[in-house]
């Protein structure tokens, strides 16, 4: 089992800057990938990026140079810097941990969710 607990999000204005971590623990693998999805209301969660354990990054198109992502393998710890906000970036915010099992399969958890908005 892999606990996600996410922090940060909040209440910010257009333009501005807000900062999401997400520290993994528990059987945390050698080899595994994280990152953060989002959901806006009524519409389907979509990747917002993903890192790998080796440091492979995986940005939506949408990001458009706006966003960073970044891994600490040291804590499990997966950050997510989103700098230029839009109106359209407001979401609830996933993290989300994948990797494999013994069999070779696919196994991922998410987080709770945080909250971001953005607006005037």
């Amino acid at each position: 089992q892999v606990q996600l607990v996410e922090s940060g999000g909040g209440l910010v204005q257009p333009g501005v800057s807000l900062g999401l971590s997400c520290a993994a623990s528990g059987s945390i693998s050698r080899d595994y990938t994280m990152g953060w999805y989002r959901q806006a209301p009524g519409r389907q969660r979509e990747l917002v990026a993903t890192i790998t354990s080796r440091r492979t990054i995986n940005y939506a198109d949408f990001v458009k140079g706006r966003f960073t992502i970044s891994i600490d393998n040291a804590k499990n710890t997966v950050n997510l810097q989103m700098d230029s906000l839009e109106l359209e970036d407001t979401a609830v915010y996933y993290c989300h941990y994948r990797t494999k099992d013994a069999f070779l399969r696919y196994v991922e958890y998410w987080g709770q969710g945080t909250q971001v908005t953005v607006s005037s």
